[in-house]
């Protein structure tokens, strides 16, 4: 303990009642014992704190708070007092772990972490009534007390904001762990409810996903992926039902009004959860493994790189193989740096045929990338369109797209993957996907600088071909109004569905219906029936 040794600790008592007997913990602005209340024999956690600076300040505004606080979500405080030295604070002494060593030990499943999310927000909602917001929720500031069934508390009010108290930081200072922190508190403003209910958001998104929605290598780095939001957890945790991924989505909200309050989020939670446990077989069934969604957009960014690096000649013998790992490894890694270097691959190879087709792709490039940016590990979604297209599997892409946020960036998707499916099927010189009429060829660009002339060109191709067009554009829209046919039920899908075979097989009879059909009527299957 700062500015105290145990020994003269345990030889007297503190504030005339409180023997403590051994250290729990320790931090950066003082210590906790377990400590012997000797006016009643009770057990109580004795948080000792040195007084000088900032630190005593929050002590004080810490006590201040947890004294206000009646709610079995919040550690209770039973006395305060300071001297000389140090201020003390006597917490009611509740042996467990805190989440942040559950959470790191591999101990909270899914129905764990809900339940205690539940009860935080409980908590929060109690101080919330009472004007305070607790401004630094975290994993290890939530304690889980030991026994069979779940029970929270809320630890470490000293950064609280109470109502009429004066701030202990300067100005431009934003108090708090950054991971946990809302982006509205990034931008400097005052801490709302608002703040509080995004720190459980991400801690619960946390521990349903396996991992942090924010965390980068620096903190600048998370800094940005904060304000930019997090993924939906549809896109990590598929499996968990409608209800609870969007309750957890609605918590990250990046506009604070819009965000649930602390009650009506656990009121929420408690619904889906209940959810999750009544379906869990069958969501076992449905859905693909996490771990193997996580590893996709890796897997996908090694393919695109390595293909369009064989396929289009120019890179010495063995280089494909490199970058493919290279662009896989950085994908899983650092999404944005992967998707950048998986799309940049290819510009150089086409500029070697022709400098106006290498021109047009860094376009389309980089507005792919732009307009991935804030979902970088959706920005290859377009590559498992070559991928399905021999499987006649292409109807498939607006399922693949449905965990993306933006439906203008799943049209994207949707629309570029059959595209990239009929340039494959023309670099391979196989028939094209839906009608399998032949690719066109000897298109004349070899050589050429003029843009306008192959765009021209390009798109003259792409009119001689109606089939490709209009799944192109079917599939597109489908992937766009997915999401909300799937709001809406069963029957929306079911229409969606049936509209998308209409839009396809009326005006162009000579699409292969069969294989459209059983990709239709499987998407609308899983997204329906889920």
């Amino acid at each position: 303990m700062q500015n105290a040794s145990a020994p003269a600790l345990q030889s007297e008592l503190v504030l005339g009642r409180y023997r403590p007997l051994r250290p729990l913990g320790a931090g950066g602005t003082g210590s906790v014992w377990l400590a012997r209340d000797e006016q009643n024999g009770l057990d109580v956690a004795l948080k000792i704190v040195p007084r000088e600076g900032k630190a005593g300040a929050r002590a004080e505004r810490e006590a201040e708070a947890a004294s206000r606080l009646r709610h079995p979500s919040c550690q209770r405080a039973y006395g305060f007092g300071h001297d000389s030295q140090h201020v003390y604070i006597a917490y009611e002494y509740t042996p467990g772990r805190t989440f942040r060593e559950a959470l790191r030990a591999g101990e909270l499943d899914d129905a764990t972490a809900i339940a205690a999310a539940v009860q935080m927000l409980e908590g929060l909602a109690h101080a919330h009534a009472r004007g305070i917001v607790h401004r630094d929720v975290k994993p290890s500031n939530v304690l889980l007390a030991d026994g069979e069934d779940v029970s929270v508390r809320l630890l470490d009010f000293g950064l609280a904001r109470l109502p009429q108290a004066e701030t202990l930081t300067a100005a431009g200072d934003v108090p708090g762990t950054l991971a946990y922190i809302s982006p509205e508190r990034l931008r400097g403003q005052p801490a709302t409810p608002g703040a509080d209910v995004w720190a459980v958001g991400v801690l619960l998104w946390e521990s349903l996903a396996g991992r942090h929605p924010f965390w980068e290598s620096s903190l600048l780095e998370t800094a940005r992926a904060i304000e930019a939001g997090a993924p939906p957890l549809a896109t990590v945790r598929p499996d968990l039902p409608r209800e609870l991924q969007r309750s957890v989505d609605r918590a990250l909200d990046l506009d604070p009004g819009r965000r649930p309050s602390a009650a009506a989020l656990a009121q929420a939670l408690q619904v889906g959860g209940k959810r999750r446990r009544r379906h869990r077989r069958r969501d076992r069934v449905l859905v693909p493994p996490a771990a193997l969604l996580r590893f996709a957009p890796a897997l996908l960014a090694g393919v695109f790189t390595a293909w369009t690096a064989f396929a289009l000649p120019f890179y010495p013998a063995g280089w494909p193989i490199a970058l493919a790992v290279l662009a896989a490894a950085t994908s899983f890694f650092r999404p944005r740096i992967g998707l950048l270097l998986a799309l940049a691959v290819p510009i150089l190879p086409l500029g070697n045929l022709a400098l106006s087709a290498a021109v047009l792709y860094t376009g389309f490039a980089a507005a792919l990338l732009a307009l991935s940016w804030g979902e970088p590990e959706t920005g290859l979604l377009a590559s498992a369109g070559p991928l399905l297209a021999p499987l006649s599997a292409l109807g498939l892409i607006p399922l693949l797209t449905l965990g993306t946020r933006s439906a203008a960036r799943r049209a994207a998707q949707a629309g570029t993957a059959v595209l990239a499916a009929g340039i494959v099927a023309g670099i391979r010189h196989v028939p094209l996907p839906f009608d399998a009429e032949s690719a066109p060829h000897d298109l004349g660009l070899a050589g050429s600088r003029s843009v306008t002339a192959t765009a021209s060109v390009l798109w003259q191709a792409l009119l001689s071909r109606p089939a490709l067009l209009v799944e192109a554009f079917v599939l597109a829209a489908a992937a766009a109004l997915l999401p909300h046919a799937r709001e809406r039920g069963l029957w929306a899908v079911a229409g969606l569905g049936a509209g998308m075979l209409a839009a396809t097989l009326l005006p162009v009879p000579d699409v292969a219906a069969i294989p459209l059909v059983v990709s239709v009527w499987a998407t609308c299957a899983v997204v329906g029936l889920r």
